[in-house]
């Protein structure tokens, strides 16, 4: 991770661990779970080397960002106002987002709340999820997949971290990194167990190191998992919070990228939404949908290529600056 610059920013009461490298329009990069900043080691030295400032945080929670102890301070607002304190920090207006899993969900946030920091989104993984002003989010997951649905066995506090503890960081982090298994997750009961992966390889897939790996685990070695479940554990209550923002469309131009074996997308009845017209019905300026074939949920890791592209190819419409000091160098 030649030349990638690592520094701390306070934003909105924490200190944010950011990993930068750089100059030009900002891309701002935002992680999933289970992840950090380090997700996005291919795409921060390729947008870099194309005329971009590309800035990804570890989520507050996550890796050396500051963990508050509470639960509720994980919910939608709290995150979203990190990342406008850092794009303020920045010194500049807008940013292209792109966003992953968690990422993903908070990016839609901040396009929620402050359409007018977000140039472009590209969005990976996980597509807007509309909000059903009869029933709690996690409630519908609950009835739609029961209670070893994965986020359902999320919620209880202290609960999921003592059964990660019992199968050690490594392999929960393995677990859910090598997962190819489409449709829901759902746990066995009361245990860890197989988790995401019934289906776990004893060896690598050929885009995720040992060193990669041992990275992730170094870092949630450090925190635990406390600070990131605590982003599950406040569906209900960012469906709470984000009732006066019911039926809102969001404007923001957005390309949209999953692969075929995703666990999100082939859940949830999400593939009817993306494909039947619900999706392009919130998201009035969504301009592309793009399904990566025998790819699956960690798309931004498995199909660095493709995803690049992808992400350069879109936003670069929207700077030209960008292009043509590409073109000099």
């Amino acid at each position: 991770m030649e030349g990638v610059v690592h520094r701390t920013v306070e934003v909105n009461g924490i200190k944010m661990h950011v990993a930068e490298k750089g100059e030009g329009p900002v891309v701002l990069f935002l992680h999933g779970f289970p992840e950090l900043w380090y997700s996005w080691r291919h795409q921060i030295l390729d947008l870099a080397s194309r005329g971009y400032h590309a800035v990804a945080p570890d989520l507050r929670g996550y890796g050396d960002t500051e963990a508050p102890p509470s639960i509720s301070s994980y919910n939608c607002l709290h995150i979203v106002g990190d990342l406008v304190a850092l794009i303020d920090s920045l010194g500049v207006q807008q940013v292209f987002l792109v966003a992953h899993d968690w990422g993903a969900i908070i990016g839609w946030y901040l396009c929620m709340f402050r359409p007018d920091r977000v140039k472009a989104y590209v969005c990976l993984s996980v597509p807007f999820l509309r909000r059903d002003p009869n029933v709690r989010t996690v409630d519908g997951m609950r009835a739609m997949y029961g209670d070893d649905y994965y986020i359902c066995r999320f919620q209880k506090p202290g609960e999921m971290e003592a059964q990660m503890a019992e199968v050690g960081t490594e392999y929960v982090l393995k677990n859910n990194l090598t997962n190819r298994t489409p449709g829901p997750p759902i746990f066995p009961k009361g245990e860890f167990g197989t988790g995401f992966n019934p289906d776990m390889p004893d060896t690598l897939p050929s885009w995720l190191t040992q060193d990669d790996l041992d990275y992730f685990v170094s870092k949630f070695n450090k925190t635990g998992f406390t600070g990131s479940l605590n982003y599950y554990r406040n569906f209900n209550s960012n469906w709470e919070l984000t009732s006066p923002w019911s039926g809102v469309q969001i404007k923001v131009p957005v390309k949209f990228i999953t692969g075929d074996l995703d666990s999100v997308y082939t859940s949830l009845n999400l593939k009817e939404y993306i494909h039947g017209g619900g999706f392009k019905e919130d998201v009035p300026n969504l301009e592309e949908v793009i399904v990566l074939k025998g790819v699956s949920h960690f798309n931004n890791q498995e199909a660095p290529q493709e995803i690049n592209a992808h992400i350069y190819d879109f936003i670069n419409k929207f700077s030209p600056h960008a292009h043509a000091a590409a073109k000099t160098t």
